[in-house]
């Protein structure tokens, strides 16, 4: 029996004042631990794969502040890296030769990617590819695909996943209809559905922008063929495919998954790893394509702290640690040994449950399944995930506070941290 006892005097405390001072007493809504119950635990600490609380208690974390933490919290030698350049000053809003070195080594891992720009977050970058898309395609509309969240901005919430997922909203007030009215919204994994919509507005179409694997709607993957069917059919139709990578960017693999699985779009969005724990984001993509963002061409974007000295420097320190050998085979091995060990636990305790893993991110769902789009991730019973959660947290694991939200490893993680999160998953399913 794994030990359950932990105390939350002090997160109680802090959570019951911040909500006073902050609307639901967070900085983004999924933190609040809304569709899994209880309160959430208040950090003081992080290192390697742990977290500490206000409260002294210790956890193994597989949420990695969302993804980034890929090498482990606070990696030696990024913090020493780090340490370094702040020596210099923390933000210079001028060029850097540290935007160039990133620059550089994202473009020779990522395929698409011929130029960059770096921004200071996911949805900033998704709000740029946006409008550049539009501009570059003299077209408006844009298709996502139900479930899948890039970022907060207006025009991508519409059956958005992620926090929108979580708290049970239909989209968000305060959003303009005029807004929303070019996103058309497709099933994921549903070739014939993003068919319709290119035959239903001819010559209108600007793009597709999807995750690559689904992370915001819990872990989903693509079926045999879909990626490339969306490759054939934006060529067809003479519109752009993007890969939001702002997740599965250097996580399932170096070159992210558009090097996993062999398909090149036209455009990607980055973030979370390559600022190795710091506000990032990045676009990137064909040369002919970002040559009209502005100086060189007419599409605006800016931003006061983009390419920032320390971002830049905790990316770099990041991918270069990523790009050591056996890195992205540790992660498969120990990312496999933790979501087949769950699947298994779940078929033993007689618990409905479907998932996987692709190298370094992982996803649950209690439902028979399978699991192909959004509206199959909805029929999971999200109740047990609750209780799951809630009794693993008890059990010193950390994990995402909500179904629709993908688990992430990292390299600090050892096959002894995963066999004790399996003994505690163990523990809560058998009495669950």
């Amino acid at each position: 029996m794994v030990n359950t006892s932990i105390r939350t005097t002090k997160s109680q405390e802090i959570f019951a004042a911040a909500q006073k001072l902050m609307p639901g007493g967070v900085s983004s809504p999924v933190r609040a631990f809304k569709s899994v119950g209880g309160q959430p635990i208040v950090f003081d600490r992080v290192n390697g794969a742990y977290i500490w609380d206000v409260d002294g208690n210790k956890y193994i974390d597989y949420v990695g502040t969302w993804g980034p933490a890929i090498c482990g919290h606070a990696h030696p030698e990024v913090i020493s890296a780090l340490h370094t350049a702040l020596d210099k000053g923390t933000s210079f809003g001028a060029p850097c030769v540290l935007e160039n070195i990133l620059a550089e080594m994202v473009i020779d891992a990522v395929p698409s990617v011929e130029m960059v720009r770096f921004v200071n977050s996911g949805t900033e970058a998704c709000m740029a590819v946006l409008r550049l898309m539009r501009a570059f395609t003299n077209r408006e509309k844009v298709i996502k695909f139900e479930g899948c969240y890039h970022g907060h901005a207006d025009m991508f919430l519409v059956k958005a996943g992620s926090g929108v997922a979580t708290l049970g909203l239909p989209d968000s007030p305060g959003v303009p209809k005029a807004t929303t009215a070019s996103t058309l919204t497709a099933p994921f994994n549903d070739l014939e559905a993003v068919k319709d919509l290119f035959q239903q507005n001819p010559g209108e179409i600007a793009g597709i922008i999807l995750e690559p694997i689904v992370g915001n709607a819990g872990f989903i993957t693509p079926d045999a063929g879909f990626l490339e069917g969306l490759r054939e059919l934006t060529h067809e139709y003479g519109a752009l495919l993007v890969f939001d990578e702002v997740m599965t960017g250097f996580r399932i693999a170096y070159g992210g998954a558009q090097a996993k699985f062999g398909i090149t779009p036209d455009l990607t969005t980055l973030g979370k790893v390559i600022g190795g724990g710091l506000p990032v984001g990045a676009y990137g993509g064909r040369r002919e394509i970002m040559s009209m963002i502005a100086p060189a061409g007419p599409v605006y974007q800016a931003g006061t702290l983009s390419g920032n000295p320390l971002a830049m420097t905790a990316g770099i320190k990041t991918l270069e640690l990523l790009s050591k050998p056996g890195t992205y085979e540790y992660l498969e091995q120990i990312t496999k040994q933790l979501a087949d060990g769950l699947l298994k636990i779940c078929a033993d305790t007689g618990h409905a449950a479907c998932g996987g893993h692709i190298s370094a991110m992982f996803g649950l769902f209690f439902t028979s399944g399978p699991v192909h789009n959004y509206e199959d991730a909805k029929k999971a019973d999200t109740a047990k995930f609750g209780r799951f959660h809630r009794g693993m947290l008890e059990h010193g694991i950390y994990l995402a506070p909500s179904q629709f939200e993908a688990g992430f490893t990292s390299l600090a993680h050892t096959k002894e941290d995963i066999e004790q999160t399996l003994a505690a998953a163990q523990d809560v399913l058998s009495t669950l």
